[in-house]
Protein backbone atom coordinates (compact mmCIF):
# COMPACT_ATOMS: atom_id res chain seq x y z
CA UNK A 1 0.00 0.00 0.00
CA UNK A 2 1.31 3.56 -0.71
CA UNK A 3 1.67 5.89 2.09
CA UNK A 4 -1.19 7.94 1.03
CA UNK A 5 -3.76 4.87 1.41
CA UNK A 6 -1.68 3.41 4.66
CA UNK A 7 -2.84 6.62 6.19
CA UNK A 8 -5.90 7.08 4.81
CA UNK A 9 -7.05 3.37 6.70
CA UNK A 10 -5.21 4.03 9.96
CA UNK A 11 -7.37 7.35 10.08
CA UNK A 12 -10.72 5.79 9.39
CA UNK A 13 -9.91 2.50 11.06
CA UNK A 14 -11.47 2.02 14.83
CA UNK A 15 -9.62 0.32 17.52
CA UNK A 16 -8.41 -3.32 17.47
CA UNK A 17 -11.52 -4.70 19.36
CA UNK A 18 -15.45 -5.82 18.96
CA UNK A 19 -17.12 -3.56 19.85
CA UNK A 20 -18.50 -2.00 16.74
CA UNK A 21 -18.75 2.04 15.21
CA UNK A 22 -21.64 3.61 14.75
CA UNK A 23 -23.21 1.21 11.79
CA UNK A 24 -25.05 -0.75 14.70
CA UNK A 25 -27.33 2.26 15.06
CA UNK A 26 -27.84 3.30 11.41
CA UNK A 27 -29.06 -0.25 11.02
CA UNK A 28 -31.50 0.15 14.00
CA UNK A 29 -33.01 3.41 12.65
CA UNK A 30 -33.45 1.92 9.42
CA UNK A 31 -35.15 -0.92 10.28
CA UNK A 32 -37.88 1.72 12.28
CA UNK A 33 -37.32 4.17 9.89
CA UNK A 34 -37.06 2.39 6.51
CA UNK A 35 -37.34 4.83 4.68
CA UNK A 36 -33.91 6.45 6.07
CA UNK A 37 -31.90 3.74 4.76
CA UNK A 38 -30.55 5.07 1.51
CA UNK A 39 -30.16 8.67 3.04
CA UNK A 40 -27.23 8.02 4.14
CA UNK A 41 -23.63 8.90 2.48
CA UNK A 42 -22.54 6.56 0.18
CA UNK A 43 -18.80 7.69 -0.11
CA UNK A 44 -15.88 6.68 -0.09
CA UNK A 45 -17.12 3.43 -2.04
CA UNK A 46 -13.60 3.28 -4.32
CA UNK A 47 -10.19 3.14 -2.72
CA UNK A 48 -7.50 0.92 -4.94
CA UNK A 49 -4.89 1.17 -2.73
CA UNK A 50 -2.46 -1.94 -2.22
CA UNK A 51 -2.36 -3.93 1.25
CA UNK A 52 0.83 -4.49 2.78
CA UNK A 53 -0.53 -8.13 3.72
CA UNK A 54 -3.06 -10.79 3.89
CA UNK A 55 -5.48 -10.25 7.12
CA UNK A 56 -8.81 -11.69 7.21
CA UNK A 57 -11.57 -10.22 9.06
CA UNK A 58 -13.45 -11.77 12.07
CA UNK A 59 -16.96 -11.53 12.96
CA UNK A 60 -19.65 -13.34 14.79
CA UNK A 61 -23.49 -13.59 14.71
CA UNK A 62 -25.92 -14.08 17.49
CA UNK A 63 -24.38 -12.24 20.38
CA UNK A 64 -22.66 -14.56 23.69
CA UNK A 65 -24.61 -17.36 25.40
CA UNK A 66 -23.99 -19.78 28.16
CA UNK A 67 -21.28 -22.36 27.07
CA UNK A 68 -17.50 -22.49 26.20
CA UNK A 69 -18.33 -21.76 22.57
CA UNK A 70 -19.41 -18.10 23.63
CA UNK A 71 -21.21 -17.27 20.55
CA UNK A 72 -24.83 -18.37 19.63
CA UNK A 73 -24.50 -19.09 15.90
CA UNK A 74 -21.31 -18.68 14.24
CA UNK A 75 -18.06 -16.79 14.93
CA UNK A 76 -14.19 -16.48 13.68
CA UNK A 77 -11.84 -15.68 10.94
CA UNK A 78 -15.24 -15.35 7.99
CA UNK A 79 -13.37 -14.09 5.24
CA UNK A 80 -14.45 -16.53 3.12
CA UNK A 81 -18.42 -16.90 4.40
CA UNK A 82 -21.04 -17.59 3.63
CA UNK A 83 -22.45 -20.52 1.70
CA UNK A 84 -24.60 -18.41 -0.34
CA UNK A 85 -21.52 -16.30 -1.72
CA UNK A 86 -20.12 -18.04 -4.88
CA UNK A 87 -17.44 -17.68 -6.07
CA UNK A 88 -14.54 -16.22 -4.81
CA UNK A 89 -11.94 -17.31 -6.54
CA UNK A 90 -11.63 -17.65 -10.29
CA UNK A 91 -8.34 -19.81 -12.09
CA UNK A 92 -7.27 -17.68 -15.58
CA UNK A 93 -5.32 -20.55 -17.77
CA UNK A 94 -4.76 -17.46 -20.57
CA UNK A 95 -2.40 -15.52 -17.92
CA UNK A 96 -1.75 -18.62 -15.25
CA UNK A 97 -3.01 -17.20 -12.33
CA UNK A 98 -6.27 -17.70 -9.98
CA UNK A 99 -7.73 -14.54 -9.14
CA UNK A 100 -9.52 -14.47 -5.40
CA UNK A 101 -10.90 -11.88 -3.39
CA UNK A 102 -12.24 -12.07 0.21
CA UNK A 103 -13.79 -9.99 3.27
CA UNK A 104 -10.38 -8.31 4.88
CA UNK A 105 -9.77 -5.98 7.74
CA UNK A 106 -7.34 -3.31 8.49
CA UNK A 107 -4.52 -3.62 10.68
CA UNK A 108 -6.18 -1.91 13.80
CA UNK A 109 -9.57 -4.12 13.32
CA UNK A 110 -10.18 -7.12 13.89
CA UNK A 111 -13.88 -6.68 12.82
CA UNK A 112 -14.29 -3.57 9.49
CA UNK A 113 -14.73 -4.93 6.33
CA UNK A 114 -12.18 -4.13 3.58
CA UNK A 115 -13.09 -5.73 -0.02
CA UNK A 116 -9.75 -7.15 -0.95
CA UNK A 117 -8.88 -8.56 -4.20
CA UNK A 118 -5.71 -10.86 -5.22
CA UNK A 119 -4.40 -13.50 -7.23
CA UNK A 120 -1.77 -16.48 -7.00
CA UNK A 121 0.90 -16.46 -9.99
CA UNK A 122 1.19 -20.33 -10.75
CA UNK A 123 4.09 -19.37 -13.11
CA UNK A 124 5.95 -17.46 -10.38
CA UNK A 125 4.47 -19.29 -7.25
CA UNK A 126 4.12 -15.79 -5.86
CA UNK A 127 1.10 -13.40 -4.59
CA UNK A 128 1.49 -9.62 -5.43
CA UNK A 129 0.06 -7.48 -2.35
CA UNK A 130 -3.34 -7.54 -2.46
CA UNK A 131 -5.97 -4.46 -3.65
CA UNK A 132 -8.20 -2.89 -1.20
CA UNK A 133 -11.17 -2.26 -3.79
CA UNK A 134 -13.39 -0.69 -1.17
CA UNK A 135 -13.85 0.00 2.57
CA UNK A 136 -18.10 -1.43 3.14
CA UNK A 137 -17.99 0.82 6.23
CA UNK A 138 -19.52 -2.22 8.06
CA UNK A 139 -18.64 -5.35 10.06
CA UNK A 140 -20.79 -7.79 9.06
CA UNK A 141 -18.74 -10.84 6.75
CA UNK A 142 -22.87 -10.93 5.12
CA UNK A 143 -20.93 -7.88 2.98
CA UNK A 144 -18.15 -10.10 1.94
CA UNK A 145 -17.32 -9.97 -2.28
CA UNK A 146 -17.82 -12.66 -4.73
CA UNK A 147 -16.25 -12.27 -8.41
CA UNK A 148 -16.50 -13.08 -11.69
CA UNK A 149 -14.24 -13.07 -14.85
CA UNK A 150 -15.43 -11.97 -18.25
CA UNK A 151 -14.71 -13.31 -21.74
CA UNK A 152 -12.32 -10.54 -22.33
CA UNK A 153 -10.51 -10.90 -18.80
CA UNK A 154 -11.99 -8.05 -16.77
CA UNK A 155 -12.32 -8.78 -13.18
CA UNK A 156 -15.98 -8.04 -11.53
CA UNK A 157 -16.35 -7.76 -7.90
CA UNK A 158 -19.94 -8.08 -7.01
CA UNK A 159 -19.97 -6.50 -2.82
CA UNK A 160 -22.64 -7.81 -1.25
CA UNK A 161 -25.56 -6.02 1.07
CA UNK A 162 -27.01 -7.85 4.40
CA UNK A 163 -30.37 -6.73 4.01
CA UNK A 164 -31.41 -3.19 2.59
CA UNK A 165 -29.89 -1.13 4.94
CA UNK A 166 -26.76 -0.38 3.21
CA UNK A 167 -26.19 -0.30 -1.01
CA UNK A 168 -24.39 -2.94 -2.87
CA UNK A 169 -21.98 -2.12 -5.37
CA UNK A 170 -20.22 -3.48 -8.70
CA UNK A 171 -16.74 -2.86 -9.27
CA UNK A 172 -15.19 -3.70 -12.85
CA UNK A 173 -11.01 -3.77 -13.17
CA UNK A 174 -10.08 -1.13 -15.45
CA UNK A 175 -7.67 -3.72 -17.52
CA UNK A 176 -8.10 -6.93 -18.43
CA UNK A 177 -6.23 -10.01 -15.83
CA UNK A 178 -5.00 -6.98 -13.82
CA UNK A 179 -5.89 -5.89 -10.10
CA UNK A 180 -4.04 -2.53 -9.67
CA UNK A 181 -7.46 -0.11 -10.30
CA UNK A 182 -11.04 -0.80 -10.08
CA UNK A 183 -13.89 1.18 -10.95
CA UNK A 184 -17.55 1.42 -10.06
CA UNK A 185 -20.23 0.31 -12.27
CA UNK A 186 -23.68 2.02 -12.24
CA UNK A 187 -25.71 -0.63 -12.69
CA UNK A 188 -29.41 -0.88 -14.17
CA UNK A 189 -32.28 -3.45 -14.35
CA UNK A 190 -35.63 -3.47 -15.46
CA UNK A 191 -38.61 -3.31 -12.55
CA UNK A 192 -42.06 -4.78 -12.16
CA UNK A 193 -43.59 -2.23 -14.53
CA UNK A 194 -41.08 -2.78 -17.13
CA UNK A 195 -39.21 0.79 -16.11
CA UNK A 196 -35.19 1.06 -16.31
CA UNK A 197 -33.66 1.78 -12.15
CA UNK A 198 -30.22 1.96 -10.61
CA UNK A 199 -29.69 -1.05 -8.68
CA UNK A 200 -28.26 -0.63 -5.73
CA UNK A 201 -29.19 -3.02 -3.30
CA UNK A 202 -28.80 -7.22 -3.42
CA UNK A 203 -27.93 -9.87 -0.83
CA UNK A 204 -26.07 -13.19 -1.31
CA UNK A 205 -25.02 -12.87 -4.59
CA UNK A 206 -23.87 -16.18 -6.51
CA UNK A 207 -22.19 -14.80 -9.59
CA UNK A 208 -21.51 -16.83 -12.71
CA UNK A 209 -20.15 -15.59 -15.87
CA UNK A 210 -21.05 -18.12 -18.83
CA UNK A 211 -18.52 -17.89 -21.93
CA UNK A 212 -20.07 -16.01 -24.94
CA UNK A 213 -23.17 -15.68 -22.63
CA UNK A 214 -22.71 -13.11 -19.62
CA UNK A 215 -23.69 -12.69 -16.46
CA UNK A 216 -26.48 -15.13 -14.64
CA UNK A 217 -26.77 -14.49 -11.41
CA UNK A 218 -28.32 -15.76 -7.81
CA UNK A 219 -29.66 -13.86 -5.27
CA UNK A 220 -31.58 -12.62 -2.32
CA UNK A 221 -33.26 -9.31 -1.73
CA UNK A 222 -34.99 -8.46 1.68
CA UNK A 223 -38.80 -7.48 1.81
CA UNK A 224 -39.77 -8.63 -1.66
CA UNK A 225 -42.20 -9.31 -0.81
CA UNK A 226 -40.94 -11.46 2.03
CA UNK A 227 -37.89 -11.13 4.47
CA UNK A 228 -35.80 -13.24 2.11
CA UNK A 229 -36.67 -13.75 -1.46
CA UNK A 230 -34.28 -15.96 -3.73
CA UNK A 231 -34.38 -14.15 -7.09
CA UNK A 232 -32.38 -15.00 -10.86
CA UNK A 233 -31.41 -12.51 -13.12
CA UNK A 234 -28.94 -12.01 -16.21
CA UNK A 235 -27.05 -9.30 -18.16
CA UNK A 236 -24.83 -9.59 -21.16
CA UNK A 237 -22.39 -6.36 -19.83
CA UNK A 238 -22.76 -6.55 -16.15
CA UNK A 239 -24.09 -3.11 -16.21
CA UNK A 240 -27.70 -3.65 -17.94
CA UNK A 241 -29.82 -6.06 -16.16
CA UNK A 242 -32.99 -7.97 -17.04
CA UNK A 243 -35.73 -8.23 -14.16
CA UNK A 244 -35.53 -9.79 -11.43
CA UNK A 245 -37.74 -13.25 -11.37
CA UNK A 246 -38.57 -14.35 -7.89
CA UNK A 247 -38.46 -18.07 -6.85
CA UNK A 248 -39.76 -18.39 -3.44
CA UNK A 249 -42.43 -16.81 -1.56
CA UNK A 250 -43.06 -19.34 0.84
CA UNK A 251 -43.97 -18.26 4.17
CA UNK A 252 -41.16 -16.11 5.66
CA UNK A 253 -38.44 -16.69 2.09
CA UNK A 254 -35.35 -18.75 1.65
CA UNK A 255 -32.23 -19.32 1.29
CA UNK A 256 -30.47 -20.81 -1.61
CA UNK A 257 -27.33 -22.24 -3.59
CA UNK A 258 -27.22 -22.28 -7.08
CA UNK A 259 -25.52 -23.94 -10.05
CA UNK A 260 -24.52 -22.54 -13.76
CA UNK A 261 -23.42 -24.48 -17.17
CA UNK A 262 -23.75 -23.65 -20.42
CA UNK A 263 -27.84 -24.19 -21.08
CA UNK A 264 -28.70 -24.54 -17.56
CA UNK A 265 -28.90 -22.65 -14.76
CA UNK A 266 -30.42 -24.13 -11.07
CA UNK A 267 -31.38 -23.24 -7.65
CA UNK A 268 -31.68 -25.37 -4.30
CA UNK A 269 -33.88 -23.90 -1.86
CA UNK A 270 -35.15 -24.10 2.07
CA UNK A 271 -37.87 -22.51 3.20
CA UNK A 272 -38.82 -20.27 6.52
CA UNK A 273 -41.39 -21.10 8.39
CA UNK A 274 -43.39 -18.07 9.59
CA UNK A 275 -43.31 -19.18 13.39
CA UNK A 276 -39.55 -18.83 14.26
CA UNK A 277 -37.98 -17.72 10.40
CA UNK A 278 -34.51 -18.64 9.50
CA UNK A 279 -33.64 -20.30 12.55
CA UNK A 280 -36.15 -23.18 11.50
CA UNK A 281 -34.99 -23.42 8.14
CA UNK A 282 -36.23 -27.06 6.43
CA UNK A 283 -37.25 -28.59 3.39
CA UNK A 284 -35.60 -29.03 0.05
CA UNK A 285 -36.53 -27.59 -3.48
CA UNK A 286 -35.04 -27.51 -6.33
CA UNK A 287 -35.89 -25.60 -9.94
CA UNK A 288 -33.72 -24.69 -13.12
CA UNK A 289 -33.93 -23.62 -16.21
CA UNK A 290 -33.15 -24.60 -19.95
CA UNK A 291 -34.03 -21.86 -21.72
CA UNK A 292 -32.19 -18.75 -19.98
CA UNK A 293 -34.61 -17.76 -17.15
CA UNK A 294 -38.35 -18.16 -19.39
CA UNK A 295 -39.95 -20.95 -18.22
CA UNK A 296 -38.73 -23.42 -14.88
CA UNK A 297 -39.06 -26.81 -14.11
CA UNK A 298 -37.98 -30.41 -11.38
CA UNK A 299 -35.09 -32.19 -12.40
CA UNK A 300 -37.15 -34.71 -13.99
CA UNK A 301 -39.16 -32.15 -16.57
CA UNK A 302 -42.45 -31.27 -14.66
CA UNK A 303 -43.15 -27.48 -15.19
CA UNK A 304 -43.06 -24.99 -12.17
CA UNK A 305 -44.77 -21.80 -11.37
CA UNK A 306 -43.05 -19.24 -9.75
CA UNK A 307 -42.70 -17.94 -6.94
CA UNK A 308 -43.12 -21.11 -5.09
CA UNK A 309 -45.58 -20.23 -3.12
CA UNK A 310 -46.92 -23.35 -1.17
CA UNK A 311 -45.02 -25.30 1.23
CA UNK A 312 -46.25 -29.23 -0.79
CA UNK A 313 -45.42 -28.49 -4.56
CA UNK A 314 -43.40 -29.86 -7.30
CA UNK A 315 -39.99 -28.91 -6.52
CA UNK A 316 -39.81 -30.31 -3.66
CA UNK A 317 -36.90 -32.83 -3.39
CA UNK A 318 -37.36 -33.85 0.69
CA UNK A 319 -40.19 -32.99 3.10
CA UNK A 320 -38.22 -32.58 6.03
CA UNK A 321 -40.62 -30.28 7.76
CA UNK A 322 -43.47 -31.97 7.96
CA UNK A 323 -41.81 -36.19 7.74
CA UNK A 324 -38.42 -35.80 9.59
CA UNK A 325 -38.88 -32.29 11.53
CA UNK A 326 -35.55 -31.46 10.49
CA UNK A 327 -33.92 -28.72 9.37
CA UNK A 328 -32.18 -28.34 6.75
CA UNK A 329 -28.53 -25.70 6.32
CA UNK A 330 -27.30 -25.71 2.74
CA UNK A 331 -23.96 -25.55 1.74
CA UNK A 332 -23.44 -26.20 -2.11
CA UNK A 333 -24.31 -27.87 -5.50
CA UNK A 334 -22.92 -28.75 -8.88
CA UNK A 335 -23.87 -30.83 -12.18
CA UNK A 336 -22.29 -34.39 -12.00
CA UNK A 337 -20.01 -35.30 -15.04
CA UNK A 338 -24.23 -36.13 -16.66
CA UNK A 339 -25.55 -32.47 -15.83
CA UNK A 340 -27.14 -33.94 -13.35
CA UNK A 341 -27.81 -31.88 -9.74
CA UNK A 342 -26.04 -32.80 -6.95
CA UNK A 343 -26.90 -30.83 -3.43
CA UNK A 344 -24.54 -30.68 -0.38
CA UNK A 345 -26.34 -29.82 2.85
CA UNK A 346 -26.13 -30.05 6.55
CA UNK A 347 -29.86 -31.39 8.07
CA UNK A 348 -30.14 -31.15 12.50
CA UNK A 349 -32.67 -31.48 14.61
CA UNK A 350 -35.42 -29.03 15.75
CA UNK A 351 -34.57 -28.35 19.22
CA UNK A 352 -37.85 -29.92 21.08
CA UNK A 353 -39.99 -27.00 19.99
CA UNK A 354 -37.56 -24.13 21.12
CA UNK A 355 -35.94 -23.91 17.80
CA UNK A 356 -32.05 -22.26 17.56
CA UNK A 357 -29.11 -22.25 15.58
CA UNK A 358 -26.92 -22.65 18.67
CA UNK A 359 -23.63 -24.01 19.08
CA UNK A 360 -23.22 -26.56 21.66
CA UNK A 361 -24.77 -30.04 21.99
CA UNK A 362 -28.65 -28.86 22.15
CA UNK A 363 -30.04 -30.43 18.61
CA UNK A 364 -27.15 -32.66 17.24
CA UNK A 365 -27.07 -35.00 15.34
CA UNK A 366 -25.93 -32.50 12.74
CA UNK A 367 -25.26 -34.44 9.07
CA UNK A 368 -23.69 -33.80 6.13
CA UNK A 369 -26.18 -35.19 3.39
CA UNK A 370 -25.74 -35.23 -0.13
CA UNK A 371 -29.09 -35.38 -2.55
CA UNK A 372 -27.98 -36.72 -6.07
CA UNK A 373 -30.76 -36.88 -9.17
CA UNK A 374 -30.06 -40.00 -11.05
CA UNK A 375 -32.23 -38.94 -14.14
CA UNK A 376 -35.48 -40.12 -13.23
CA UNK A 377 -35.11 -39.90 -9.06
CA UNK A 378 -33.74 -37.66 -5.94
CA UNK A 379 -30.86 -40.45 -4.37
CA UNK A 380 -30.48 -38.94 -0.31
CA UNK A 381 -27.23 -39.82 1.40
CA UNK A 382 -26.60 -39.32 4.40
CA UNK A 383 -22.21 -38.71 4.59
CA UNK A 384 -20.87 -37.91 8.33
CA UNK A 385 -22.17 -36.08 11.30
CA UNK A 386 -20.49 -33.17 12.36
CA UNK A 387 -20.83 -30.49 15.45
CA UNK A 388 -21.91 -27.27 14.03
CA UNK A 389 -24.95 -26.13 11.73
CA UNK A 390 -22.10 -24.21 9.75
CA UNK A 391 -19.13 -26.58 9.26
CA UNK A 392 -18.63 -26.28 5.57
CA UNK A 393 -16.71 -27.91 2.43
CA UNK A 394 -16.63 -27.42 -1.24
CA UNK A 395 -18.30 -30.22 -3.72
CA UNK A 396 -15.66 -31.24 -6.29
CA UNK A 397 -16.48 -33.50 -9.67
CA UNK A 398 -13.20 -34.48 -11.56
CA UNK A 399 -12.68 -35.69 -14.69
CA UNK A 400 -12.04 -39.22 -13.79
CA UNK A 401 -15.18 -39.66 -11.95
CA UNK A 402 -13.78 -38.80 -8.42
CA UNK A 403 -16.16 -36.74 -6.30
CA UNK A 404 -14.19 -34.57 -4.14
CA UNK A 405 -15.30 -33.00 -0.48
CA UNK A 406 -12.30 -30.34 1.19
CA UNK A 407 -14.01 -29.26 4.34
CA UNK A 408 -14.25 -29.47 8.26
CA UNK A 409 -12.60 -32.52 9.94
CA UNK A 410 -13.04 -33.62 13.62
CA UNK A 411 -11.37 -33.46 16.27
CA UNK A 412 -11.58 -29.75 16.23
CA UNK A 413 -9.38 -27.51 17.70
CA UNK A 414 -12.23 -25.45 19.45
CA UNK A 415 -15.56 -28.19 19.65
CA UNK A 416 -19.17 -26.89 18.94
CA UNK A 417 -18.09 -24.22 16.91
CA UNK A 418 -17.67 -23.16 13.23
CA UNK A 419 -14.82 -24.70 11.50
CA UNK A 420 -12.51 -27.07 12.40
CA UNK A 421 -9.29 -28.55 11.37
CA UNK A 422 -9.56 -29.56 7.13
CA UNK A 423 -9.59 -32.80 5.35
CA UNK A 424 -10.48 -34.51 2.24
CA UNK A 425 -13.20 -36.95 1.51
CA UNK A 426 -13.59 -38.71 -1.84
CA UNK A 427 -16.31 -40.81 -3.52
CA UNK A 428 -16.14 -43.12 -6.44
CA UNK A 429 -19.71 -44.31 -6.63
CA UNK A 430 -21.16 -40.88 -6.71
CA UNK A 431 -21.55 -40.26 -3.37
CA UNK A 432 -22.95 -43.30 -2.11
CA UNK A 433 -19.64 -43.97 0.34
CA UNK A 434 -16.81 -41.37 1.01
CA UNK A 435 -13.54 -41.95 2.35
CA UNK A 436 -11.20 -39.62 4.52
CA UNK A 437 -7.82 -39.82 2.57
CA UNK A 438 -6.13 -36.71 3.75
CA UNK A 439 -6.06 -34.43 6.99
CA UNK A 440 -4.99 -31.43 5.75
CA UNK A 441 -4.54 -28.99 9.19
CA UNK A 442 -3.44 -30.28 12.27
CA UNK A 443 -2.83 -29.48 15.73
CA UNK A 444 -4.38 -25.86 14.83
CA UNK A 445 -5.09 -23.41 17.22
CA UNK A 446 -8.34 -22.03 16.27
CA UNK A 447 -10.70 -23.13 13.83
CA UNK A 448 -10.31 -23.33 10.52
CA UNK A 449 -13.62 -22.97 7.96
CA UNK A 450 -15.37 -22.16 4.65
CA UNK A 451 -13.17 -23.61 2.22
CA UNK A 452 -14.28 -22.48 -1.54
CA UNK A 453 -13.65 -24.14 -4.81
CA UNK A 454 -12.29 -21.62 -7.58
CA UNK A 455 -13.43 -21.96 -10.93
CA UNK A 456 -11.93 -24.40 -13.56
CA UNK A 457 -9.49 -25.09 -9.68
CA UNK A 458 -6.12 -25.14 -10.71
CA UNK A 459 -4.33 -28.49 -9.01
CA UNK A 460 -1.79 -25.88 -7.40
CA UNK A 461 -4.61 -23.84 -6.09
CA UNK A 462 -7.87 -26.09 -5.23
CA UNK A 463 -9.41 -24.49 -2.08
CA UNK A 464 -9.37 -20.89 -0.38
CA UNK A 465 -10.21 -20.31 2.91
CA UNK A 466 -9.59 -18.20 6.70
CA UNK A 467 -9.00 -19.41 9.83
CA UNK A 468 -9.65 -17.48 13.63
CA UNK A 469 -10.44 -18.00 17.23
CA UNK A 470 -14.49 -18.86 17.53
CA UNK A 471 -14.42 -18.12 20.80
CA UNK A 472 -12.88 -14.63 20.87
CA UNK A 473 -12.43 -11.59 18.12
CA UNK A 474 -8.68 -12.67 16.56
CA UNK A 475 -6.40 -11.93 13.86
CA UNK A 476 -7.46 -14.48 10.84
CA UNK A 477 -4.57 -15.51 8.41
CA UNK A 478 -5.41 -16.91 4.74
CA UNK A 479 -4.55 -20.56 3.40
CA UNK A 480 -5.20 -22.12 0.12
CA UNK A 481 -4.25 -25.89 -0.62
CA UNK A 482 -3.15 -28.09 -3.67
CA UNK A 483 -5.79 -30.75 -4.95
CA UNK A 484 -4.46 -33.65 -3.16
CA UNK A 485 -3.31 -31.85 -0.02
CA UNK A 486 -0.15 -32.24 -0.28
CA UNK A 487 0.62 -28.61 0.53
CA UNK A 488 -1.44 -26.24 2.32
CA UNK A 489 0.16 -22.32 2.27
CA UNK A 490 -0.49 -19.74 4.24
CA UNK A 491 -0.73 -16.21 2.47
CA UNK A 492 1.37 -13.76 4.41
CA UNK A 493 0.00 -11.24 6.73
CA UNK A 494 3.43 -8.78 6.19
CA UNK A 495 4.53 -8.20 3.37
CA UNK A 496 7.82 -5.81 2.80
CA UNK A 497 8.31 -6.34 -1.08
CA UNK A 498 5.84 -5.99 -3.68
CA UNK A 499 5.91 -9.86 -4.10
CA UNK A 500 5.67 -13.08 -1.90
CA UNK A 501 6.09 -16.50 -1.70
CA UNK A 502 3.55 -18.17 0.65
CA UNK A 503 4.50 -19.71 3.23
CA UNK A 504 4.58 -23.44 3.45
CA UNK A 505 1.80 -24.17 6.75
CA UNK A 506 1.64 -27.80 6.92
Amino acid sequence: MNAQGIARLHVESEPRRMALPWFPLWLAAAALFPWTAYAQPRAPITLNVKDDGYRGMWHQTGGTMAGEWVYKYYSGGLSTYPSQLQPLAVHCAAVKKTFFCYGGTTKTSYTRLLHVVSYYDHKTGTVPRPTIVLDKQTSDAHDNPVMSVDDEGYIWIFSNSHGTSRPAYIHRSKRPYDIDEFQLVEPTRIDDAGQTVAMDNYSYMEAWHLPGVGFRCFFHHYGDPVTRTPMFMASSDGVAWSKWTRLGVIERGHYQVSAAKAGKYASALNFHPKEVGSDGRTNLYYVETTDDGKTWHTAGGVDVTLPLSQINNPALVHDYHGVDHLRVFLIDMLFDGSGHPVIFYTTSKQCGGAVSCCNGPSDVPRTWTIARWTGTAWVITPFRNVDNNYDFGSLYFEADGTWRIIGNADPKPQPWNTGGEIAIWVSTDSGATWTKVKQLTHGSKWNHGYVRRPINAHPEFYGFWADGDARAPSDSRLYFTDKDGTHIWRLPSVMTESTATPQIAW
